[in-house]
């Protein structure tokens, strides 16, 4: 087996089933660990603008290379050409990349510097910054080549790209899709993949548990304590 198939063949499954399985055990297991950890008591400094940014970014690269990847190729025909795709692919991906990288910078520099945060701050939260950081500069890495295509109407990179993502979705993963695609391209996939490796082992399991049912929840009414006065 080369190296090729391994990485685009074998490694998106194992990262898969860590993913899934080492999330359910450390949920079923060691619940007390299933938070954010959040450090912004130690240090709000910059941590708003820093944490929105990082967070809105996140999302929005999540659900567009979702949208762009793993939707069918018709629907998008009926909203857009291919090379209009392609752009808004490249647009959407320098707002959030873009977003998202410099929230991951802004947050990595607050816990290298910050003392206090410093200190409470393990390798694992650490590590996790700096891998979304590196994942997110090389998407972003990305967008010359991108650029280049679409200039020029070359739309198949896009194309292939998105056939491979659905051969992995649907378990039926071709790694000789992307024969002739560009290591640029390549190395931030496996980056990508290797997230979801290490998510379980990592503050960010906590995107599981977004608290949807506050948004269904009744409202609470809340009413002021009178004390009463004798006089």
């Amino acid at each position: 087996m080369s190296l090729d198939n391994f990485l685009f063949g074998v490694y998106p499954y194992i990262a898969g089933v860590v993913f899934i399985l080492g999330s359910w055990i450390r949920f079923d297991r060691e619940q007390y660990t299933w938070k954010a950890d959040s450090s912004q008591l130690l240090g709000n400094k910059g941590m708003v603008m820093a944490s929105n940014l990082f967070h809105v970014g996140i999302l929005g690269i999540f659900f567009g290379h979702a949208a762009g990847m793993l939707l069918p190729h018709s629907w998008w025909q009926l909203v857009a050409t291919d090379v209009q795709h392609q752009y808004i692919a490249i647009y959407a991906g320098m707002v959030f990349g873009g977003m998202a990288a410099i929230g991951a910078a802004l947050l990595f520099y607050r816990r290298m510097t910050n003392e206090r945060v410093k200190a409470v701050s393990r390798f694992r939260d650490n590590f996790v910054i700096f891998w979304l950081l590196v994942t997110a500069t090389l998407g972003l890495n990305t967008i010359f080549g991108s650029l280049h295509h679409a200039e020029s109407g070359d739309v198949s990179t896009m194309l292939v790209l998105a056939e491979y993502v659905k051969s992995i979705a649907t378990l039926s993963v071709d790694p000789t899709l992307l024969t002739g695609v560009s290591y640029t391209y390549k190395l931030h996939m496996l980056f990508g993949m290797t997230l979801f490796l290490v998510f379980p082992f990592t503050r960010l399991v906590h995107v599981w548990s977004v608290p949807l049912a506050y948004l269904m929840r009744p409202y609470q009414i809340v009413r002021t304590k009178r004390i009463k006065t004798h006089l």
